[in-house]
């Protein structure tokens, strides 16, 4: 028997069903684009959602009650001691909930812990107000000035926490503040500088300007600004990472023991000549850029933050929760919103007040974790988004790169990170922390190890193209081949791990030493492959371009206070009758290419030829093909390999040049000529050739 057709009223229930999915389909919200570029994400959509949702919160907390998240970062303006025109004096104002009591002390008033009291507000906060008709002449530009803190019944004398600028007495070694008010302010001229425009990929000198100057002493803005920055810019380098600018009571921490993070060390100058420095550098079109260090603090309390108020809990966490495992330091308290707005308030203050570009973050991983990645291997994805996430560190970073991208356009913000964490260079609309790029620090470490434990004819040329190549897809990565890290005392440069004893003994240009001249092949080629494979950017260290020799060892009591490893011997790369000379020529040209190819800012490298037997690897990126002969004594003829455009090609750069200290062997002027997709080509051993369709 026939089935009859079905009513309308029978096919209502499938029509109703099919619009409640649609509407639920169009209630649940797209997945975030981290997660779709990334699958094994997708588990983790709603911590990653989570987060987003607390920042906006947070974001709009801070709009209700303070404006903006710009006015928010405000702190440095309405804390420490600053001049009021409108009230007719200087106001004096801290923040210590703590406190029993705190006065005002300097030379102004013969360090008189009774003569200026300060009285409490709300939140915890402090202030004096010290009137211009009875302290105009008396608090002038140089004074110094210090805070007295009553807590748990004794009395310390500290530095303001939000102080511009600590100087240091010669004789007895203490730190004071000091007002600085010049007659004349300081004259930018940098209106026009944009570092979008000036930085198309980042190609970065990560410089220390104490150690700058080749005499055994500590080297100033000033200096700096008139004998590096030209070096710098000849070298081609786009972008400077200055180090151990925030105020650091002991020299030899490299700047990483912050005390005074809105001071920038008066050791190498007044602030006048750091903004002269920068000035200089944007008139050169080099962006600067500022090693900030968020991660932690000096324990110091004669200097830095520590136990400010006597609560044991104000600017960093109570307990051991508070202190750095692996770093005798103490850890910032993200999670409270004073904390908070006092980091932030920083990162606008070197924006504005110094017109740095943009950041490297310090020890970022360190922030991301409460383990702080001490003994933790980054295994799989559980690892950065379980318990062990520290969610009000994150937190803090957003809010951080959201301030700074908002407050200057086109800033630049680059994590130091080891762990990986997905989405930490990505937008944070997009599910991720709102930094630009990562360091490659797998890169460095492999170089090492490879130098440290394998003799060149083992080399993996696998592993080595998986390290180089390996970094997550759609975040931007600055490779280096070595930064200060594996310059420290205790470790050497690549250069002095590859010439070993040579470096004092072969490194003239006629000098044939063997040992010598593989190490000067090798030293190019780790530079070359980490630039062309590694990275959306780069990065080298001062003086480590031209194989500066030795280690970085500041003075210090263990080396009998010797300023000898704590500077750099510029006259080595200046030295036409060195192999110094010729390395820096090479990284010279090297970065050169890079910048006139735009090479950083093309795709991913792709690899043509892995040939283990010989040692040689091929790939191209960026309309360049780079080919590169690593064994140690073969060198080959007709060698053969596949190329995905036809036609002409001619060498731009040529590791075995004569002016970089190589043999001249294959022939720069020769045109090649592709056939069937094939280029051949004379490859000596050591040697590594970049070519350009002709």
């Amino acid at each position: 028997m026939a089935k009859s057709k079905p009513t309308a009223p029978a096919a209502a229930p499938a029509t109703v069903a099919a619009t409640s999915n649609a509407t639920a389909r169009a209630r649940r919200p797209a997945p975030l684009a981290l997660v779709k570029n990334d699958a094994w994400l997708a588990p983790f959509e709603p911590v990653l959602r989570q987060r987003q949702e607390r920042l906006q919160a947070r974001l709009a907390e801070i709009e209700q009650y303070h404006g903006s998240l710009l006015h928010y970062a405000t702190a440095h303006q309405q804390l420490g001691l600053n001049h009021d025109a409108g009230r007719g004096g200087w106001v004096y104002r801290e923040w210590a909930p703590g406190a029993e009591a705190l006065s005002l002390i300097g030379d102004f008033n013969h360090w008189d812990r009774q003569a200026n009291p300060l009285h409490k507000l709300e939140f915890g906060v402090w202030e004096a107000f010290l009137p211009d008709a009875e302290y105009d002449q008396r608090l002038a530009h140089g004074s110094r000035f210090k805070v007295h803190v009553v807590a748990n019944g004794q009395g310390k004398d500290r530095l303001p926490a939000t102080l511009r600028r600590a100087v240091q007495d010669e004789q007895t070694k203490d730190f004071a503040g000091q007002i600085w008010r010049p007659d004349t302010e300081f004259r930018w001229t940098d209106q026009k500088f944009r570092t979008a425009t000036a930085v198309k990929e980042p190609l970065i000198y990560e410089a220390h300007v104490g150690m700058a100057t080749e005499e055994g002493r500590v080297g100033t803005y000033r200096e700096f600004a008139e004998n590096v920055l030209p070096r710098i810019e000849a070298g081609g380098y786009n972008t400077i990472q200055l180090m151990a600018v925030q105020e650091h009571p002991y020299y030899g921490s490299f700047g990483y023991h912050v005390a005074n993070l809105f001071a920038a060390s008066s050791r190498f100058g007044p602030p006048e000549d750091l903004k002269f420095l920068i000035n200089e550098a944007h008139r050169r079109g080099i962006a600067v850029l500022l090693d900030i260090v968020h991660s932690h603090a000096v324990k110091n309390e004669a200097e830095g933050l520590a136990d400010f108020d006597g609560s044991g809990n104000l600017y960093f966490h109570k307990g051991e929760r508070g202190n750095h495992p692996g770093w005798d330091s103490k850890l910032f308290d993200y999670g409270r919103p004073e904390v908070q707005q006092f980091l932030l308030s920083n990162v606008r203050f070197w924006l504005e007040e110094y017109h740095f570009d943009g950041f490297r973050f310090d020890g970022v991983t360190s922030m991301l974790y409460h383990h702080h990645g001490e003994g933790v291997a980054f295994v799989g994805y559980d690892n950065y988004f379980g318990p062990a996430a520290d969610e009000d560190a994150i937190l803090y970073l957003q809010l951080a790169t959201t301030l700074a991208h908002e407050f200057k356009k086109g800033s630049l913000l680059v994590a130091e990170d080891m762990s990986g964490l997905p989405g930490l260079c990505r937008p944070i609309k997009e599910g991720g922390v709102g930094f630009d790029y990562r360091l490659a620090m797998g890169i460095p470490d492999y170089w090492i190890k490879l130098l440290k434990h394998t003799p060149d004819e083992h080399w993996p040329l696998g592993e080595l193209w998986y390290t180089l190549t390996n970094r997550r897809a759609g975040e931007k990565t600055i490779a280096y081949a070595e930064s200060h890290d594996q310059a420290l005392v205790g470790d050497k440069t690549l250069a002095h791990w590859l010439f070993d004893a040579a470096i004092y003994t072969h490194m003239h240009v006629v000098d044939g030493d063997p040992g010598a001249a593989r190490a000067l092949a090798l030293h190019k080629i780790i530079r070359l492959l980490t630039l062309a494979a590694g990275g959306e950017g780069y990065l080298t260290f001062i003086g480590n371009e031209f194989g500066h020799p030795e280690w970085v060892d500041f003075p210090r009591e263990g080396n009998g206070w010797s300023y000898h490893f704590a500077r750099r011997q510029w006259s080595l790369g200046d030295n036409p009758d060195l192999k110094f000379h010729q390395m820096g020529a090479f990284d010279k040209a090297l970065i050169h290419l890079a910048k006139a190819r735009h090479l950083l800012a093309a795709g991913p490298a792709t690899l043509l030829k892995h040939d283990e037997e010989n040692q040689v690897l091929a790939f191209e990126r960026g309309g360049l093909v780079f080919i590169v002969n690593l064994h140690v004594e073969r060198s080959l003829t007709d060698y053969r390999f596949w190329v995905t455009q036809e036609g002409k090609y001619r060498v731009v750069l040529s590791s075995d040049s004569a002016r970089f200290g190589g043999f001249d062997r294959p022939d720069e002027a020769f045109e090649y000529e592709t056939y069937e997709h094939q280029l051949s080509l004379y490859l000596p051993s050591r040697v590594v050739l970049v070519l350009a369709q002709a």
